[in-house]
């Protein structure tokens, strides 16, 4: 009679010799660069199961490795929907597009407001600077001001609209 561990180390030694044909086996299936990490865990799954003889071992060996490739990509389908799906649950955001896309315009309408009413200037000097992208210097020339003004209307807009996040946030 043959010992357990003969009849695993036998399945090793053929999963040893079919090797090269089971990395092509498995790459023609989808595994690509798993390929090594399914004959790893083929080997692994050989080496802890209970042996017992094997009719045909290299067929054996074929249909296991299939196995084992399609548990992964079971398991990582899975794992992916679960991502996706915590995603969606994180986002948590309840309201419907069209209702975010009303209250985006209205908030937006607001800090317009609210930038005018610090006068013109902090309005444009703000307008040039974030959207823009002008440099502070070059629209103090642009205006013919200090940059320490640029710099105090910078500061101006940003208290005002720091404020305004604050009421967006409370409501």
């Amino acid at each position: 009679m043959t010992s357990t561990s003969s009849l695993t180390s036998g399945l090793q030694r053929v999963l040893e010799n079919e090797r090269p044909r089971l990395l092509r086996f498995l790459a023609a299936r989808g595994a690509g660069d798993d390929a090594e990490d399914v004959l790893q865990d083929l080997w692994q799954k050989l080496s802890g199961a209970e042996a017992r003889p094997v009719a045909d071992p290299v067929s054996y060996l074929f249909r296991a490795a299939e196995n084992v490739l399609r548990d992964r990509q079971r398991a990582s389908l899975s794992r992916d929907r679960r991502q996706h799906e915590w995603q969606d649950l994180a986002a948590g955001d309840p309201e419907p597009l069209g209702d975010r896309v009303l209250i985006a315009r209205e908030r937006l309408r607001e800090a317009e407001t609210t930038l005018l009413a610090l006068g013109p200037r902090v309005d444009q000097i703000f307008r040039r600077y974030r959207l823009e992208g002008i440099g502070q210097a070059a629209i103090a020339r642009e205006l013919g001001v200090s940059l320490s003004s640029v710099e105090k209307d910078l500061q101006k807009a940003y208290r005002a609209l720091a404020l305004l996040r604050e009421k967006f946030d409370a409501e």
